[in-house]
């Protein structure tokens, strides 16, 4: 079972923590999520707050650009990403219900805290249940 306390995580934050990960949460990211990344001191860039309406083609380049890992619910990017072979590109895909938002987000803060420096190539699907993290 992946239950960890996200106060605990937050609490656990360090400036080299803060510093070294970067998100870009696509349109499609709950709110609740990124403000509990932001509280958690990871640096993260919204879509819809600032670039909305972007294709997803123009989010990849953005965060490569950027350098950041990409957040969403958009199971497309990994269609993207693999039959476009992206390289230094790193991608979350979120699985879950609404009602499982408090449980993703400690899962997340989780999985940045103990692999973020492993994120980054790699195409991330988190579940409830499970972690699976591929080469792209």
């Amino acid at each position: 079972m992946f239950a960890v306390c996200c106060r605990c995580y937050c609490k656990r934050r360090n400036s080299k923590f803060r510093q070294s990960i970067k998100i870009l949460a696509d349109e499609n990211i709950d709110f609740k999520i990124i403000k509990a990344l932001r509280n958690s001191g990871i640096e993260t860039d919204s879509v819809s707050e600032n670039y909305s309406g972007i294709k997803d083609e123009e989010v990849i380049e953005l965060a490569k650009s950027l350098k950041k890992i990409i957040l969403t619910e958009d199971k497309d990017f990994g269609e993207w990403v693999f039959a476009h072979k992206v390289e230094n590109l790193g991608v979350i895909f979120l699985r879950y219900n609404y009602s499982e938002t408090d449980l993703i987000i400690d899962i997340l803060l989780k999985l940045l805290t103990d692999k973020e420096k492993e994120l980054f190539g790699k195409y991330t699907t988190i579940t409830i249940h499970k972690i699976r993290i591929r080469t792209v």
